[in-house]
C-alpha cells in the first residue's frame, strides 16, 4: 500500500523480518539523490508506544523534510509484528533488523533516532555500527513504570550523537541524566528543551507543546552536522 503526503510517498514494507517473525513497517520516500537513509525507533511497548507516536512521528517529518527516506517500525508483538515483547534484547535485534533491511534495500548510510525506549534500544543497535553515522536520543530515560536504564556503552560509541530531551522530563530527570550524557564519547549534543516533560508537552508553568523546540534542534544538528538541506 502507498500513501502519498507532502515530498514523500508512505509504503507498507512487508519484507522486514526479525529473529522473531515479521515486523511491521513502513517507509517514507526520499529524494533520488539522497545521501542518507534514516531509521527511528518508538517508545516503550507496555506503555503503549508504536511506530505512530506523536514524537516518533514528528521526528520523521524532520528527516522527511530534509529529503531523507525513513523507516519506522513496530518492535515485536506491537501492532501486526510478530513475536512477543522481550523487554529489551529481542526489540535489539528487531533494530538491527531493520538496519539490515534499509542497507540491502536502499545502501545509504543510515541516521539513527529512538524515542525514549526507542532511544535506548537505538543507541545501542547503532553504537560502532560502521553502517550508522550518526545517533539521536530523544527523551532518554532514566528510570520509567519501575524499569531503569543503564548507558555504559555511550563511552564507546564515537559517532556524532544528539541527545533531546525535557529540562523537566519525569522519566529522564535532568540531574539524573545530564551527568550519564556528560560521559558519552564525543562528538556529541545535549539539548534541553525548557519547560517540556518527557512526551515534549508543556508543564504546567510553561504550557503548550514542545514539540516544535524538538523539531527545531534535530533539523540543526542535522543541517549543521551532514551538511543536509530542505529541496528546493
Amino acid at each position: 500500500m502507498t500513501l502519498s503526503s507532502p515530498g514523500s510517498v508512505i509504503r507498507s514494507v512487508d519484507d522486514l523480518r526479525g529473529p522473531a517473525g515479521k515486523l511491521e513497517a513502513v517507509l517514507n520516500s526520499g529524494r533520488d539523490d539522497a545521501r542518507y537513509s534514516a531509521l527511528v525507533c518508538h517508545p516503550h511497548p507496555l506503555g503503549g508506544g508504536t511506530m505512530h507516536n506523536k514524537v516518533v512521528y514528528h521526528a520523521m517529518k524532520v528527516f522527511s523534510g530534509l529529503g531523507l527516506p525513513v523507516l519506522r517500525f513496530n518492535f515485536r508483538g506491537v501492532g501486526l509484528s510478530e513475536g512477543t515483547h522481550d523487554h529489551g534484547p529481542g526489540e535489539l535485534n528487531d533494530a538491527r533488523a531493520a538496519l539490515d533491511w534499509l542497507d540491502a534495500n536502499l545502501g545509504l548510510p543510515v541516521l539513527l533516532a529512538g524515542f525514549s525506549f526507542g532511544s535506548f534500544i537505538g543507541l545501542q543497535a547503532g553504537c560502532g555500527d560502521p553502517l550508522v553515522k550518526g545517533m539521536i536520543g530523544l527523551g532518554v530515560p532514566y528510570r520509567a513504570e519501575g524499569r531503569s536504564y543503564a548507558y555504559e556503552f555511550l563511552d564507546r560509541c564515537t559517532q556524532p550523537k544528539l541527545f533531546i530531551s525535557g529540562a523537566e522530563d519525569q522519566f529522564g530527570p535532568r540531574q539524573l541524566v545530564a551527568p550519564i550524557l556528560k560521559h558519552a564519547s564525543d562528538p556529541k549534543e545535549i539539548v534541553w528543551i525548557e519547560g517540556a516533560e518527557h512526551f515534549f508537552q508543556g508543564t504546567p508553568s510553561s504550557p503548550g507543546a514542545k514539540l516544535p523546540q524538538m523539531q527545531d534542534a534535530l533539523r540543526s544538528w542535522l543541517k549543521n552536522t551532514f551538511e543536509l538541506e530542505e529541496p528546493v
